[in-house]
């Protein structure tokens, strides 16, 4: 076990306030694999402080200076990139191919696009009489999930310093390693001292007070949507922005013309992921009545395969949470025709691979998100009906259409209420706004519209 001493602050590691370290535990094998400090108010204090002093000189650097040392900072993440898909495996328990391809390269891409946005983005512009300025919107609380430790980090980070703001990011309490390395990765960059400081601790404590403190011009927050509601109020009451990514529960529509058996292959794929822990899956399949007995038969074959391919949830809270639901299924009357709420492993926070059949709009599992490796599948009547149960949830964060027909595809999806939809399959990318209706959040990262989420409008008459 490693013990990890200290904050990066200001530029430099210093000594946390407090005695308090959190464990760090593989979920793999339920060994504690590190310590890091828990950090205090006085921590968060110490951080905004140095953020707050670094922002005037960041947000007069040129756009192009601002650009080259993301990109420094895309480089050393190129150079790091073995470590940090260990790092991620070691923490989040991830398999290793998917911590190199996903966790790793993800963040990499993410980073790489900012550098080349800070460049070319139109920071002024002319309108009439006026000149409209883009600036900075100030100094950043960053609040960061675990699910996707590096990518959450990268994805508030890299926009905010491409813009000019300073930021302070408070990690998840179960995959803070990650965060420490990539704060080495910065300082390595060369991004100036305070521009970028990293407070590891409690939600809590650490990450409440970022959100609350007065310091903080923008709170950036990936999480629960009961989280979201609880840092949007302490946001709206101190009139300061935020930018909320929250939860899902996205429908997977397939649609008659389409091909069935690739459909619902890519969709058990896509539950699958990061053992079930993604907020944008597509954890209700819905199906033609006509299709149905063949798709389940699709979907219980495909889970079956995943069996020794995906790895543990997070922690023992998450696995509990998990089965739970898979429960609560059974006892609402869906059928179990993958999976369970029993483990595979002897070790480890693991659940099988879960998939249920005759799942109705209304039961548990098909509102609510779970959170792990469970897939619901839903019948409907026509197109109208399919519309209907996939817009009848409080989220509304991503989905996917298949058709025959693209067009087909694309007609269905722009009626559906939800901020990113896949037509047949469509490949990730991290030039798109994500982000979500409704319950799901409110903002956008990645992108121009990530971008502009960071940014204050000024306008000179002339």
């Amino acid at each position: 076990m490693k013990a990890h001493d200290g904050m990066y602050i200001d530029g430099a590691w210093r000594p946390a306030a407090g005695p308090d370290v959190i464990e760090v535990v593989n979920p793999a094998d339920e060994q504690v694999i590190a310590t890091v400090p828990a950090g205090t108010v006085e921590d968060v204090d110490a951080a905004v402080r140095a953020a707050r002093a670094a922002l005037p000189g960041w947000a007069a650097t040129p756009p192009a200076e601002r650009a080259a040392r993301l990109a420094a900072l895309r480089d050393v993440l190129v150079a790091r990139r073995d470590e940090i898909a260990e790092t991620v495996t070691a923490e989040l328990g991830s398999p290793l191919k998917l911590s190199q391809t996903v966790h790793a390269g993800v963040p990499i891409a993410v980073a790489g696009s900012y550098a080349e946005l800070a460049a070319t983005y139109a920071f002024e512009e002319r309108t009439g009489n006026s000149t409209v300025l883009h600036e900075p919107v100030g100094v950043v609380g960053a609040i960061t999930p675990w699910n996707y430790p590096l990518h959450q980090i990268v994805a508030k980070t890299a926009p905010a310093l491409a813009a000019g703001c300073t930021v302070v990011v408070k990690p998840a309490e179960d995959t803070p390693l990650v965060a420490r390395l990539f704060a080495r990765a910065v300082h390595e960059a060369g991004i100036p001292a305070g521009v970028f400081n990293l407070v590891t601790g409690l939600g809590p404590v650490a990450g409440q007070a970022l959100a609350e403190h007065p310091g903080v011009d923008l709170v950036s927050f990936t999480g629960s949507t009961a989280v979201g509601r609880r840092i949007g109020a302490i946001a709206s009451g101190m009139v300061k922005k935020v930018a909320l990514e929250l939860g899902g529960k996205s429908a997977n529509v397939i649609l008659p013309s389409a091909d069935l058996a690739r459909a619902v292959n890519v969709g058990v794929a896509n539950v699958m992921a990061n053992s079930g822990q993604t907020c944008s899956a597509w954890t209700r399949m819905l199906v033609h009545r006509d299709q149905y007995d063949e798709a389940v038969e699709l979907a219980a074959a495909a889970a079956a395969k995943y069996g020794d391919r995906i790895g543990p949830l997070v922690n023992a809270g998450q696995r509990e949470r998990v089965r739970g639901y898979i429960e609560k299924g059974v006892a609402e009357g869906a059928r179990l025709v993958a999976g369970g709420p029993d483990s595979p492993h002897e070790r480890g926070y693991h659940v099988s691979p879960t998939v249920f059949a005759d799942v109705t709009p209304e039961m548990t599992i098909a509102q609510e998100e779970i959170f792990g490796p469970v897939l619901s599948i839903l019948r409907y009547a026509d197109e109208e009906d399919a519309l209907r149960i996939a817009n009848g949830t409080v989220y509304g964060l991503a989905g996917a259409v298949w058709a025959g027909d693209e067009a087909e595809a694309v007609a269905f999806a722009r009626r559906m209420e939800t901020g990113q939809v896949d037509i047949n399959g469509g490949r990730f990318n991290p030039l798109a706004p994500f982000g979500g209706y409704k319950q799901s959040g409110v903002g956008r990262e990645l992108g121009t519209h990530g971008l502009a989420e960071y940014l204050q409008t000024k306008s000179l008459q002339f």
